[in-house]
């Protein structure tokens, strides 16, 4: 996939860059996998907004993607490439042996006429799924369990791939896109191959309509507000963000500020991102 450039004819345009879809074959979706999508502007049952800047954004279909891959020792063909605007990553359209349709993540490589297939029998190919007991050490893999049975939550977007760096015991030392070495039982089923799209971190959207067409609405920065709407507000002139520390609206600390508390996979994991150490 390559990228387009635009030309310049409108202040927004200039450095805007966008995709080429020279992969996409199909601009229509397949109907029969779509379902309404109804959006709420980041605001939770109660109606308080409780992710800020959402709202507004075109008007969008889910795709239902097969995420568990469990039609096992089925061939399937691949009809079709297409676009889904809920995702980083291009779809594959697979119509299996028995007429039925799924979709599923497109990986690098994937061609329409390809087939693939899905269980302990598959060969290891580009979009076959397997335990991860049947994939060698050192392949690149994506789509990955984290529970049996579970569905594929790892390494979905665009450009991703984890890679297989050891099997002991019931447990596969798996090092993720972030660099995390994670354990992942061998049990639990992966997708052969990297995530398509790989020029999507290279596009520029150019200007602010793009960001509203996405759904995401202006972030205003906390130092042009007043000290009663962030800490970062208020003083005469631009004042540093010493304050100790950078915080956010509601006087929690940021930037650095470690939130994880999932104590109970704490086990899982081999080698943190971003460190040598546990």
């Amino acid at each position: 996939m390559a990228v387009k450039v635009y030309k310049p004819v409108t202040p927004g345009q200039r450095g805007m860059t966008g995709y080429t879809f020279e992969e996409i074959t199909k601009t229509e979706p397949e109907r029969s996998l779509l379902a309404p999508m109804k959006k709420f502007a980041g605001r939770n049952n109660i109606g308080r907004v409780t992710v800020r800047h959402r709202g507004g954004g075109n008007r969008q279909f889910i795709r239902i993607v097969d995420f568990k891959r469990k039609k096992f020792n089925i061939a399937a063909k691949v009809t079709a490439i297409e676009y889904d605007p809920n995702r980083t990553a291009r779809l594959a359209l697979l119509t299996y042996a028995d007429g039925e349709k799924r979709y599923i993540v497109a990986p690098v490589g994937l061609r329409v006429g390809d087939s693939v297939m899905s269980g302990p029998q598959a060969e290891v190919r580009n979009g076959n799924c397997l335990p991860i007991s049947n994939i060698p050490v050192g392949t690149l893999i994506h789509n990955i369990e984290l529970r049996e049975n579970g569905g594929g939550q790892l390494v979905r977007a665009a450009g991703g791939a984890a890679q297989l760096l050891a099997k002991e015991g019931d447990y596969a030392q798996v090092r993720l896109p972030s660099g995390e070495v994670r354990l992942i039982r061998q049990v639990c089923y992966a997708t052969i191959g990297q995530v398509g799209n790989l020029d999507h971190s290279n596009v520029k959207l150019g200007k602010a309509g793009r960001k509203r067409h996405m759904g995401i609405r202006p972030t205003v920065r906390g130092t042009a507000m007043t000290p009663r709407d962030h800490p970062h507000g208020g003083g005469e002139g631009r004042q540093p963000a010493g304050m100790p520390g950078p915080k956010s609206p509601w006087g929690k600390p940021t930037r650095g500020y470690k939130t994880r508390r999932n104590k109970k996979t704490d086990q899982y994991i081999v080698r943190r991102r971003g460190s040598g150490s546990r």
